[in-house]
């Protein structure tokens, strides 16, 4: 199953490309499904580590200037849900659940920025 819009939002992910933008077409793409993105999570950097900078919000954050350079790699990690986004943690401290009970999918798609487009490394075509 491929996450909403993916193939028609890849022109947002390319060398020069501010993570605002990225976020900003999360956001509009999930909104015009009729679902909201839970923004208290999101997508990051690959790396040496599995969680790196830069952090790749699923909402455009007017605050973030970050610009995608070639070569790096980011997880997209947007969670569509029904409901309004919002969210609470277990105490358990680790298992998120949305906050008015409504359901949420979590989609995650793993690639490397180049100048051609994203070459997304978890894509199964």
């Amino acid at each position: 199953m491929r996450a909403p819009g993916l193939s028609a939002r890849r022109d947002v992910v390319r060398p020069g490309v501010r993570i605002m933008d990225i976020g900003g077409a999360i956001e509009r793409e999930v909104r015009r499904c009729g679902f909201a993105v839970m923004p208290g999570l999101g997508g990051h950097g690959v790396g040496r580590a599995v969680h790196e900078p830069p952090s790749i919000p699923n909402f455009r954050d007017p605050r973030d200037h970050t610009v995608l350079t070639d070569g790096l790699v980011i997880a997209v990690e947007p969670i569509v849900c029904a409901g309004s986004g919002s969210m609470v943690e277990d105490d358990d401290g680790w298992t998120i659940r949305t906050a008015d009970q409504t359901l949420a999918a979590h989609y995650e798609h793993t690639m490397v920025i180049t100048p051609h487009g994203p070459v997304i490394l978890t894509a199964l075509d």
